[in-house]
């Protein structure tokens, strides 16, 4: 009897509301990802029967841990760390670790299923997960950062392994945070695996390009969609959210294309500079002075500096929203296409609302889900992986080219699965259905586990 896939489709998105209460954030992924995966399935409807989909919004493994470490006064904190290793099906668990007050499992959830689907599309044979804690590590002294990396090392490192699972930075876990982490784990098993995390110091494993990757990567694939139509990013205005390591790099990516990127946005506010941001004065207010922006806007003859509407106000042709989750609402989709925004590209994960994505698909806007414009970033700890497999070290040009190269390929696997639904410039029918078909022909090859 045939399996009627629209059915099968509702009935999985409500198990998963029923089975996954107060997580509204992975609600959200996985009913992005659902609306695609209809035709998929009536085109291959062996998945559907095997209940591919059932399996795959489901994780493999959570866990979720205490973290009790001590401040510098000798006071007694506990916090709670997470991993969620989501799908194994094409390689080792792979997705960063977050240090942000206030993290729960529903978010956690939503990253490392997003992760599943970034990760299939880099073909570089890596699974999905995400983790993290709920610490801040800012205002923390060195000391205290490192007794709470070894104290959350110290569970989580029995979940973990090269050919297992690979954590990787992300929001409040840097250079330094791995560091830390990586040492505890190379005391508590005796052993110097260096694939283990990625996002290490150059000097002891890490990769060239990782720092600028995802930021990097996220403009390659705006300058492949704006291929598309003839296009290229020289001379054209963009606007950015954020002002951390995404952000910075793609400024500079898009700079170096010949972009004139006008604006971007911290917690404070947004600053607007019709000249062009100032990178090198951008970098030295944010990474090496760690102040707000209006640092930038005092020091900066021309710039101006506002708390009031956003940094989507601000009118411009390409938008790249690289700061947070659901960060683009509808009414700024509005603005941006009533201003003549002709692409927008995800460098942060999932930072569109459904209603925001609609207005933007409507009105025939190029838009570049996160889980194909910024997989740059777990592309290069891939290859970080690879160098520490083979005890390489490769420049940066030549990490930065096969970066290209990865999100150059990504954009065409989206393209062309788009196109095999009549949808090609459909890039989140695309991204998923690429994703899916690879993820679920490794599952049902490997039979019912």
């Amino acid at each position: 009897m045939p399996v009627d896939v629209n059915a099968r489709v509702e009935a999985v998105y409500a198990e998963v509301l029923r089975r996954n209460p107060g997580e509204p954030e992975f609600h959200q992924a996985v009913h992005e990802v659902l609306q695609s995966l209809a035709p998929v399935l009536r085109l291959r409807p062996e998945y559907a029967e095997a209940k591919l989909v059932e399996r795959l919004v489901e994780p493999e493994r959570q866990v979720i841990f205490r973290v009790p470490w001590t401040d510098d006064r000798g006071e007694v904190h506990v916090n709670r760390g997470f991993r969620v290793e989501f799908n194994s099906a094409l390689g080792p668990y792979k997705g960063g670790l977050r240090f942000v007050p206030g993290l729960g499992l529903g978010t956690v959830k939503f990253l490392a299923f997003e992760q599943i689907f970034k990760n299939a599309l880099t073909g570089l044979g890596i699974g999905g997960g995400k983790g993290g804690a709920d610490f801040d590590p800012k205002g923390k002294s060195d000391a205290e950062v490192m007794r709470f990396c070894q104290s959350f090392m110290t569970e989580l490192h029995r979940h973990l392994g090269e050919h297992t699972d690979v954590p990787a930075g992300d929001i409040g876990v840097g250079t330094r945070e791995i560091g830390y982490l990586f040492g505890q784990y190379r005391r508590l098993t005796n052993r110097h695996e260096a694939g283990v995390l990625t996002g290490k110091g150059i000097g002891w494993g890490g990769s060239q390009a990782r720092t600028e990757a995802t930021g990097y990567g996220t403009v390659h694939f705006v300058s492949e969609m704006l291929a598309t139509r003839g296009q290229n990013l020289d001379g054209r205005r963009v606007v950015l959210s954020g002002s951390g390591n995404v952000s910075l790099f793609a400024i500079e990516k898009a700079q170096a294309l010949g972009a004139r990127v006008i604006a971007c946005s911290d917690s404070s506010g947004y600053v607007v500079d019709e000249d062009g941001l100032d990178l090198e004065l951008l970098k030295e207010v944010k990474l090496e002075r760690r102040q707000r922006l209006t640092a930038y806007a005092d020091a900066r003859p021309g710039a101006a500096f506002s708390t009031t509407g956003s940094v989507y106000d601000v009118p411009c042709e390409i938008a790249l929203p690289c700061a947070t989750q659901n960060e683009l609402e509808e009414q700024h989709a509005v603005t941006l296409v009533k201003n003549g925004v002709q692409a927008v590209a995800e460098g942060a994960n999932m930072p569109c609302t459904p209603d925001a994505v609609g207005v933007l698909q409507e009105a025939g806007v190029l838009y570049g889900p996160g889980k194909a414009a910024n997989a740059g970033g777990v592309a290069t700890s891939a290859l970080e992986m690879r160098q520490n497999a083979s005890r390489e070290s490769w420049t940066f040009e030549e990490t930065e080219t096969r970066l290209a190269t990865v999100m150059s390929s990504i954009h065409a696997d989206c393209v062309t699965a788009a196109g095999e639904f009549g949808e090609p410039d459909d890039y989140v029918l695309g991204a998923n259905a690429a994703g899916f078909f690879r993820v679920a022909e490794a599952m049902h090859a490997q039979g019912l586990v």
